[in-house]
C-alpha cells in the first residue's frame, strides 16, 4: 500500500481512515496498520491547527470519524489488554486524533462520547493497569517508551474530553476512572523514584548496550508529563458530591508522603541527575505536585468518606489492611519528620530560584496542615476509638498512637530539637487526644505516669498569653475532656489541680476582650474545663474566685474575667455556659463540705475562712443578674432554668442574698444582641436536680426552634411561664416553688409583692390540681409562708 501523500486535507484523511476501517475485516495486515498510522498522524497534525480558514473540527465531528476512531482502537487491540509492539504506533496516532478533535469543542466531545471513544480509552487504560502489580511499587514499572506514549496520550484524550464538559465527566466518574489512573500513574512515576532507580529498569525493550542518558531522559520526561496530566484529570473529576477514591487507593496516596520523609528524602541523586538541569527541575516539581495532590486527597477523603477514616485507623493496627503499607503511620511520620528536599536549595540557571523556594516551602507546610486535618478527622471518628486507643500493653499505656501524641507534646515543652517550634505537632496531638479521650479511665491513663499530661499541658509554652490561638484551642480543648472526669475521679481532679490548670487558663488571656476568628470556641472550651474542675470542689472554686492574676494590670480574678466575658459576649453559648460556672461555684461553696481527708483543725479553719470569703465575693448584683439572665434566656432549655433556679435559691440562703436575687428576678433583662442565625434548638425537657445532669453540656444549635416562646421582660416572667406549663417536668416546677419559698423567708418591698401577685394564682391552682404530691406540697409551703407573715 502507498503511503498517504502529505498533501491530503483533514477531510481526505478522515475519509481515508473510513476506508481503512472497511478494509480491516479482510485485510488486517501490517501494511494496513502502517497506513492507519500515517493517515492518523497526518490528521492529528492537521487538527492541531485551530484558527485556519476551515472549521475542520466541527465538520469532521459530524461525520463517521468518531465511530471510526472507536472501531480502529478496538481493532488494534484485537481482544488483548494492551496493544502489542506492532500496534503501539497506530494506537498512539489514533489517540492523538481523538485528543485534538475534542480539545475546546463541546460538540465533538459529545460526538465522541456517543461513539463510545472515551469509554474505549478507559478500557485501554484499565488494560494497562491490569498488567501492573496490585501493591504499590517503589521503583517505576518497566515500560517501553512507545507504550508510555500511548498511556500518556490516552490520559490526554480523557483530559481534553472532560474539561468543562459534564456528560463525559459524569461518565468517567461512573466508570471510577480516577482510581484506575491514579494507580497507573503512580506505578509509572513513583514519587522521587528517579532519585534511586537503576537506569535500565524503565527501558525493558532496550539492550543494556543501547541505553543512553538521552533514552533515560526521554522516558522520565514522558513519565513526568503523564503524571502531570493524570493529576489534572483527577482534579477535574473531583467534586463535593462523588468521592473519587475508596480505601483501596490509600497505599498509593501515601507514597508521596514517604518520598518526602527520611530516609528516602536524604538519599543522594544518582549520577545522571547529580548536576542541576532542566529535567531535574521538572522531576523535582513533579514530585512536589504529587505530594500536594496526595495530601489534598487525604484531607478531603478523611473529611468526607467514613470508610476511609475507618480504613486508616484499622491499618494502623492491622497492616494487612493496606498490603502491609503503613498508611496512617506514614502520615504521622510525614507530619513529624517530613522536610524540604535538599535539592530545592541547589541554585543554577535551570534550578529553583529564591522566590520559587519560598512559595514551595509555604505550600509544603500547607501539605502538612492538610495531613494533620486528616489525622484529626480519623481520630474523631467514634468507630476508631478502640483502634487508636490500645490498653493491651502496660509498658505503653493507651497504645502506640496515644504515646506518640504525648511524645509530640513533651518534645515541644522540653524544647527538644525534634519538637522545638513545632506547634503544629502539638495542635495535632492535643486535638487527636481530645477526640479519643473518653471517660474516666482514659483521662486517668493520660494524667498518670509515664504520660503525666497535666504537667505538660500546664506549661507556659502552651498557655502563655502570647501563645497562638490555634495552639490554645487544642490544649484547652484537651483539658476540657480531661476535666470532665474530675467529679467522679478524685485522682484526675487532684492531678489537674496540682498542675494549676485553672490559674493557667485564667492567665492565658482567652477571656480577654479581643477578637479572633477561633476565639469563641476556645472560650467555650475554657469555660467547660473550669466548670468541671469547680464542680463539687471548694478549693478549686476558692482559687477561681479569689486568686488574682498578677501578670495582668490591673490584676483580675477568674470570677471577674468570667463576669466581664458573659456580660460583653454576643454568643448565647458563652453567656449560658459561662453562667453555669457560677452555678457550680455556688453549689460547691454552699453545700456542706465532705471531710474526706485528714487535715488539722487549723487547716480546716483556714479553709473555712477562705470559703466564706469566696461566698462573699459571689454575693454581688453581677452574679445574681447573671443567674437571672440564664433563667430568662433559657425558655428552650429547661435544664438551664433548673440550674439557675437552684443556684439562685442557694444564693438567697445567705443573709444578704435574698434581696440581691429578688431584685435580679424583677429587674428588666438586658437586651442581648445575638447574630440572627444564632438560636437554641429545643432539647429534652427531662430535667433533674442531680449533680450529673445539672453539669451536663448543653448544645446550642444554630437552627432556631419552630415553636413560639412567650416573650419575657424579667426572669420572674420566665419562671411564671415554666411553673404554669404542664410540659415542664414536675421536678423543675417543684424547685421553682422551693425557690419562691426560700426568697419569701426574707422577702420585702415592691419586688416581693410583685412576685406574690404574679405567682399566687398559679400556686393555688397547683395545690388544687396536684394535692399532696411533691409539686402540690411545694406550692402549699410557699402559700403557708405568705399566710404566716
Amino acid at each position: 500500500m502507498d503511503t498517504p501523500p502529505m498533501s491530503l486535507t483533514c477531510a481526505q484523511c478522515a475519509r481515508k481512515l473510513g476506508d481503512l476501517v472497511a478494509q480491516l475485516p479482510v485485510n488486517d495486515i501490517e501494511e494496513t496498520w502502517k497506513e492507519v498510522e500515517l493517515t492518523a498522524q497526518q490528521l492529528a497534525n492537521g487538527l492541531r491547527v485551530r484558527d485556519g480558514p476551515d472549521d475542520n473540527h466541527t465538520m469532521l465531528g459530524k461525520t463517521l470519524l468518531p465511530q471510526n476512531l472507536t472501531t480502529l482502537l478496538s481493532s488494534a487491540l484485537n481482544g488483548t489488554l494492551i496493544p502489542d509492539a506492532s500496534r503501539t504506533a497506530p494506537v498512539f496516532e489514533i489517540l492523538r486524533v481523538g485528543a485534538n478533535l475534542c480539545v475546546e469543542h463541546d460538540q465533538n466531545r459529545g460526538h465522541l462520547l456517543e461513539a463510545g471513544f472515551p469509554q474505549a480509552v478507559v478500557s485501554l487504560l484499565e488494560g494497562y493497569t491490569d498488567t501492573i502489580p496490585e501493591e504499590p511499587q517503589v521503583d517505576p514499572f518497566p515500560m517501553s517508551i512507545a507504550h508510555l506514549q500511548v498511556v500518556k496520550t490516552a490520559v490526554g484524550v480523557l483530559l481534553n474530553a472532560t474539561l468543562t464538559y459534564e456528560p463525559v465527566r459524569n461518565r468517567l466518574i461512573s466508570l471510577e476512572v480516577a482510581k484506575t489512573i491514579f494507580r497507573l500513574s503512580t506505578a509509572l512515576y513513583p514519587p522521587a523514584a528517579w532519585m534511586r532507580t537503576i537506569s535500565n529498569l524503565h527501558l525493558p525493550d532496550t539492550s543494556p548496550t543501547d541505553i543512553t542518558f538521552d533514552r533515560i531522559a526521554e522516558s522520565w520526561t514522558i513519565r513526568a508529563g503523564l503524571s502531570s496530566w493524570a493529576g489534572r484529570l483527577i482534579s477535574e473529576l473531583q467534586d463535593d458530591v462523588h468521592p473519587l477514591f475508596s480505601q483501596e487507593v490509600l497505599p498509593y496516596l501515601v507514597q508521596s508522603l514517604i518520598a518526602f520523609t527520611p530516609p528516602l528524602l536524604a538519599a543522594p541523586p544518582p549520577p545522571h541527575f547529580a548536576q542541576p538541569s532542566q529535567l531535574r527541575t521538572t522531576l523535582i516539581n513533579t514530585d512536589f505536585d504529587l505530594l500536594s495532590e496526595s495530601c489534598s486527597h487525604l484531607e478531603s477523603s478523611a473529611l468526607d468518606v467514613a470508610d476511609m477514616r475507618l480504613s486508616l485507623a484499622r491499618g494502623f493496627t492491622f497492616p494487612s489492611e493496606h498490603h502491609d503499607v503503613p498508611c496512617f503511620s506514614a502520615m504521622l511520620d510525614f507530619v513529624e519528620k517530613g522536610k524540604y528536599p535538599p535539592l530545592w536549595y541547589v541554585q543554577s540557571e535551570n534550578g529553583l530560584e529564591g522566590g520559587d523556594i519560598s512559595k514551595k516551602e509555604k505550600a509544603f507546610d500547607d501539605c502538612k496542615a492538610a495531613v494533620i486535618k486528616a489525622v484529626v478527622e480519623v481520630s474523631g471518628d467514634d468507630r476508631n476509638l478502640d483502634l487508636l486507643w490500645d490498653d493491651s500493653d502496660d509498658a505503653q499505656p493507651g497504645g502506640e498512637f496515644v504515646s506518640r501524641m504525648v511524645d509530640w507534646i513533651r518534645a515541644f515543652v522540653s524544647g527538644e530539637t525534634s519538637g522545638n517550634g513545632r506547634d503544629d505537632l502539638v495542635i495535632c496531638a492535643t486535638l487527636s487526644l481530645g477526640n479519643i479521650t473518653r471517660g474516666e479511665s482514659h483521662s486517668t491513663i493520660l494524667l498518670s505516669q509515664p504520660h503525666d499530661i497535666a504537667r505538660l499541658l500546664s506549661s507556659d509554652a502552651l498557655l502563655a498569653p502570647s501563645t497562638d490561638i490555634k495552639l490554645k484551642h487544642g490544649v484547652i480543648g484537651l483539658l476540657k475532656h480531661l476535666a470532665q472526669s474530675s467529679s467522679q475521679m478524685p485522682f484526675n481532679r487532684a492531678a489537674l489541680s496540682a498542675a494549676g490548670v485553672i490559674q493557667l487558663i485564667i492567665r492565658s488571656g482567652v477571656w480577654d476582650d479581643r477578637s479572633d476568628f477561633m476565639l469563641e470556641i476556645v472560650q467555650v472550651n475554657a469555660i467547660g474545663a473550669i466548670k468541671h474542675l469547680c464542680n463539687n470542689s471548694v478549693d478549686n472554686s476558692c482559687n477561681f474566685i479569689l486568686e488574682p492574676v498578677d501578670s495582668q494590670d490591673p490584676p483580675s480574678t477568674g470570677l471577674s474575667q468570667l463576669l466581664a466575658l458573659v456580660k460583653r459576649s454576643d454568643t448565647v453559648a458563652i453567656k449560658s455556659e459561662g453562667t453555669r460556672i457560677i452555678v457550680n461555684l455556688i453549689r460547691s461553696l454552699w453545700t456542706n463540705e465532705r471531710r474526706d481527708e485528714l487535715i488539722s483543725e487549723e487547716e480546716l479553719r483556714v479553709r473555712q475562712q477562705k470559703r466564706m470569703k469566696a461566698m462573699d465575693a459571689l454575693l454581688t448584683p453581677a452574679c445574681a443578674e447573671a443567674l437571672a439572665a440564664l433563667i430568662g434566656r433559657s425558655a428552650k432549655h429547661l435544664i438551664l432554668i433548673n440550674e439557675g433556679v437552684v443556684a439562685s435559691s442557694l444564693l438567697s440562703m445567705h443573709r444578704d442574698g435574698g434581696a440581691l436575687v429578688l431584685n435580679a428576678l424583677t429587674t428588666p433583662l438586658p437586651v442581648e444582641v445575638t447574630p440572627s442565625s444564632t438560636g437554641s434548638a429545643p432539647v429534652s425537657t427531662t430535667a433533674s436536680t442531680s449533680s450529673e445532669t445539672m453539669d451536663s453540656p448543653i448544645i446550642f444549635s444554630p437552627t432556631g426552634a419552630s415553636s413560639k416562646i412567650p416573650s419575657v421582660r424579667h426572669a420572674l416572667d420566665q419562671l411564671v411561664v415554666s411553673l404554669k406549663s404542664e410540659s415542664t417536668p414536675a421536678e423543675v416546677r417543684t424547685n421553682i416553688c422551693a425557690f419562691f419559698g426560700q426568697i419569701s423567708k426574707r422577702g420585702t418591698g415592691d419586688g416581693f409583692q410583685r412576685l406574690k401577685d404574679a405567682t399566687r394564682p398559679i400556686l393555688e391552682e397547683l395545690v388544687s390540681v396536684h394535692g399532696q404530691s411533691m409539686l402540690g406540697s411545694a406550692a402549699r409551703k410557699v402559700l403557708d409562708v405568705w399566710i404566716s407573715e
